[in-house]
């Protein structure tokens, strides 16, 4: 388990479990997952993080897979995602596969990409059906709190990357994302939670932007 330090019990109980721990400074996703591909000692890598968890059904998909598959280097995983305590079934959020499951010598994260790491691996790749369950926000603080840090983080790799923020950027990539969200990938079968995330959505493409223009700025 890599840990970046964190404050609460997260490093006392993975010990008790029989986990062996590693601490590192925080820098980037993609460099952090990088960082514990490199701690890994065997053929295969299963990332999760802390507010994932593994059902039985996964578990043994998991073992097989490894397994019986000698050609294959990759396994995207479906993850269903939890948010305010909601099963959300449309709008990107399900089945959202995740790249998870790969040959340790297969892969490596594209650092040059935050926040959404991006996992860069050779050869043939299939899916699983069972789900990770991912816990993503208990509270309306924290969804808030952590758009607010991936939109900072996002900007940041814009601007390095040369992009400016334009006039037009500040609707048209709300408006795009809304409708993306709501109409395309139907988040409005998730009633007013479908809506509200698709609207959160929205907002952090316009803060993005607006992050991008105070950096341009300065």
């Amino acid at each position: 388990m890599l840990d970046c330090f964190s404050d609460d019990a997260t490093v006392g109980i993975s010990r008790e479990m029989g986990a062996k721990v590693h601490q590192r400074t925080f820098t980037t996703y993609a460099n952090q997952r990088n960082a514990a591909i490199d701690l890994a000692s065997g053929d295969w890598v299963f990332f999760l993080d802390a507010d994932e968890r593994v059902p039985e059904a996964l578990r043994e998909e998991v073992l097989r897979a490894v397994s019986s598959s000698a050609a294959l280097t990759g396994y995207w995983i479906p993850r269903q995602n939890i948010i305010l305590g909601r099963w959300m079934r449309h709008a990107g959020w399900y089945p959202d596969y995740q790249l998870r499951l790969f040959r340790r010598s297969a892969g490596r994260y594209d650092e040059s990409r935050d926040p959404h790491e991006l996992l860069v691996l050779e050869g043939e790749q299939e899916y699983l059906s069972n789900t990770i369950l991912h816990y993503n926000y208990d509270t309306l603080g924290q969804l808030f709190a952590k758009q607010r840090s991936y939109a900072t983080r996002q900007a940041q790799t814009m601007r390095s990357q040369g992009v400016k923020a334009k006039p037009q950027n500040f609707v048209l990539q709300p408006f795009r994302e809304f409708r993306r969200r709501y109409i395309q990938q139907e988040g409005y079968k998730d009633g007013l939670y479908g809506l509200f995330l698709s609207l959160v959505m929205a907002w952090y493409e316009l803060r993005v932007y607006m992050t991008l223009a105070r950096m341009s700025n300065r």
